[in-house]
């Protein structure tokens, strides 16, 4: 990588060069995000994924931008014009707009106005106009009178029409008109297709103008869904008159015009170049831009929420009996064992208008005796709180846990072909019911086979940068498998797929190996696993558990390379290595500086002293029950001041969404948290967690809840 692109980097990331630097070599020898952060800490000053994660995402960029610029070098060169300083002042840009700044008086473009003057060959009277080399443009203008130039306004129009494109492609003009916009106000305003059902869930813009710097994500986002669907006309707040000023005494002022007369006529060629080619340009570049960090935002809070869900406490292997609750169609049942496998299925009726509450009270019963069912998990679904308030009739033994499972994603599932392949036999309500039993026991593995996006991870999530979202989410998936490993002898090619440098085919080949000899007994075994080299193994490794494996540290974090390290400390502390693993009062008695060599520094040997007291520890919580308040079915049922019992379901830049078990979820807004000022809702909460909130308003006309929290 160039070394201005490394400079920039670690300048935006506040960090060294040879941190930038070495994770770019680390990237190009086929090293992973996660990889790197656990077991190249030296290497990297100790980064942490989501900086690494930005390098990783810069040199995509830049491997791009390099691209370009080859594109725009040809493009120039081609035509004659690319000069040794053109040419370095491109090869130094680091910023794509500074880039196409320099490229735009070259860049081939449809026919202009100043492409007709010019071919009127008025190119001359516009060069000597904008140079000052006259000082009567009346007379000069009259030379270029004949042919289709009809008269000495039509010489200086053109004349003016070439001017006004050349200001309008002049990179420092576009950079202080730039600037002056930044400052603005972005203004919004309803249009005549702004009526119906649509069009009013934008009313709140319908005349709305706030700074460009300081608007929300969340707001801009809303604003340009409705620009785009018709509702709205959006424009930066900039006097016309004051800004076509400000580039003339910018750009014009040295120039010192002899006559009245030329200074008009560069007057009107300015004005015209800012309200005809300047302000819509860089109207729409600001607002891209600005869009641009919206999108950046409301990413983040995107890649948060879905690692929290991700990491949602799971029950563990538990025998489950995982209901998918419905009213006509019945409550789909399906029992599971340990391991996640389909026991038994069957449908029940409890609710109207079947209402079968004998008979389906002593179906479940039979089922949770008959495959001794340890937890029962109930979708959050259409007829959930009715569905949880029947599984309170039936005479569960002790010791029954039961829990509401999110359904988001559940039916994308249900219909995919991932599905398909583990059911073929089933249809759609099974699949979704095994899904909702599966989350409960463990989130991460059951949701690694649905696309992120399915998930219901936030506002707006349609309306931001695609491939950026796609590459934070995917980012986030492998970071949360792989900081709570994988167990490689019952996990699903899915997780096993999103494993630091396995893949969707080598997951596939370690399965099937699996199936073809039984269960691994080592790590070193996945050598034997077709088309799985040494540099997969090297990246894999450390992220895959064997439990009860002939060597303890296999079911560990601790990376093979190391493993002789842990040898060491055992000798050194007279015990074996299975001695030492797991006896945190021994480890607690190792001096880490012993350990330290040029390829294992302390950071890494800390680690390493950390896992060995407690291996293969599950970084996730375990899962809690939760009971909604009894009393509360509808909007009407709720007061100003109720204090009640809500799961947080969303989490947004302008707070958080909560299900206090209603058809309609309540706002916290970031004021409401607790905390001085306004709040950082993602750093005050979590998804799923269980909160306690007070009732503050109550909108029954646009179904609104407003929500304060309690600590």
């Amino acid at each position: 990588m160039k070394s201005i692109y490394v400079k920039y980097i670690a300048q935006r990331l506040a960090i060294k060069d040879w941190q930038v630097e070495n994770c770019v070599s680390l990237f190009a020898d086929g090293a992973t995000i996660p990889f790197i952060s656990r077991y190249r800490k030296e290497r990297t000053g100790g980064l942490d994924e989501v900086a690494i994660a930005e390098i990783r995402h810069w040199t995509d960029v830049y491997a791009e931008m390099d691209k370009r610029k080859a594109t725009v070098l040809e493009t120039i060169g081609q035509a004659g014009a690319l000069t040794p300083e053109l040419q370095s002042k491109i090869e130094s840009c680091v910023e794509s707009r500074e880039l196409e700044d320099i490229y735009l008086p070259f860049k081939p473009k449809r026919r202009t106005r100043a492409t007709a003057a010019k071919e009127l060959g008025l190119e001359p009277l516009a060069d000597r106009m904008y140079d000052v080399a006259v000082s009567d443009p009346v007379s000069e203008a009259r030379k270029y009178v004949k042919g289709k130039v009809e008269d000495v306004d039509a010489a200086l129009s053109g004349a003016r029409d070439i001017i006004a494109e050349r200001l309008s492609e002049t990179a420092s003009v576009r950079e202080t008109v730039r600037q002056i916009f930044k400052t603005r106000r972005l203004v919004a305003k309803a249009t005549k297709k702004a009526t119906g059902p649509e069009a009013m869930k934008y009313r709140s813009y319908f005349d709305y103008s706030e700074s460009l710097e300081r608007i929300a994500p969340h707001r801009l986002l809303a604003i340009l869904r409705a620009e785009e669907e018709g509702f709205l006309t959006v424009k930066i707040e900039a006097d016309a008159e004051k800004c076509g000023k400000k580039i003339y005494y910018d750009f014009c002022q040295e120039r010192r015009y002899p006559s009245a007369a030329l200074a008009e006529q560069i007057h009107m060629a300015f004005d015209d170049s800012f309200k005809r080619l300047i302000e819509p340009s860089i109207t729409n570049e600001v607002i891209r831009e600005a869009k641009e960090k919206a999108d950046i935002e409301s990413i983040r809070i995107f890649g948060e929420n879905l690692r929290q869900l991700l990491l949602a406490p799971p029950v563990g292997q538990k025998r489950v009996l995982a209901i998918d609750p419905g009213f006509r169609t019945g409550c789909k049942v399906v029992c599971l064992d340990e391991q996640g496998n389909l026991l038994h299925n069957e449908a029940i009726f409890p609710h109207p208008p079947a209402n079968e509450k004998i008979k389906a009270i002593q179906a479940v019963s039979a089922m949770v005796q008959k495959y001794g069912i340890e937890v029962i998990a109930i979708g959050n679904g259409t007829a959930s709180r009715e569905t949880e308030e029947f599984i309170k009739r039936v005479p569960l033994p002790t010791g029954v846990r039961v829990f509401t499972v999110s359904e988001d994603g559940a039916s994308i599932y249900s219909a995919s072909e991932v599905a398909r392949a583990e059911f073929p036999e089933y249809d759609v309500t099974v699949r979704g019911a095994v899904s909702i039993g599966r989350r409960l026991m463990d989130p991460l593995a059951e949701l690694v086979k649905i696309d992120p996006k399915s998930l219901g991870v936030g506002q707006y999530q349609h309306d931001v940068d695609q491939s950026l979202l796609k590459e934070t989410l995917d980012n986030t998936v492998e970071s949360c498998v792989n900081n709570v490993g994988v167990n490689l002898n019952t996990a699903s090619s899915y997780l096993l797929s999103y494993v630091s440098g396995i893949g969707p085919a080598l997951a596939e080949n370690i399965v099937e190996y699996r199936a073809a000899n039984g269960a691994y007994r080592s790590r070193k075994e996945l050598l034997k696993v077709k088309r799985l080299g040494d540099k997969a193994f090297e990246q894999c490794a450390g992220f895959l558990r064997i439990q009860d494996a002939d060597n303890p540290l296999d079911n560990s974090a601790v990376h093979p390379e190391a493993y002789h390290i842990v040898d060491r400390m055992a000798k050194d502390m007279k015990v074996t290595a299975k001695e030492l693993v797991g006896n945190a009062e021994l480890c607690s008695g190792i001096d880490a500086s012993k350990y330290v060599s040029g390829e294992f520094g302390l950071p890494t040997i800390n680690d390493i002293i950390q896992e060995l007291k407690k291996p293969g520890r599950d970084p996730r919580e375990s899962a809690q029950t939760f009971e909604f308040a009894h009393d509360i079915k509808t909007m009407e049922d709720l007061r100003t001041g109720m204090e009640l019992p809500g799961i947080v379901t969303n989490i947004t830049a302008f707070g958080a969404f909560v299900d206090i078990g209603i058809k309609q979820n309540g706002l916290i807004h970031a004021s409401q948290m607790g905390v001085k000022g306004m709040a950082d809702p993602s750093k005050v909460l979590k998804l799923h967690q269980q909160v306690k909130v007070t009732v503050i308003s109550v909108d029954l006309d646009r179904g609104r809840i407003g929500l304060r929290l309690l600590k």
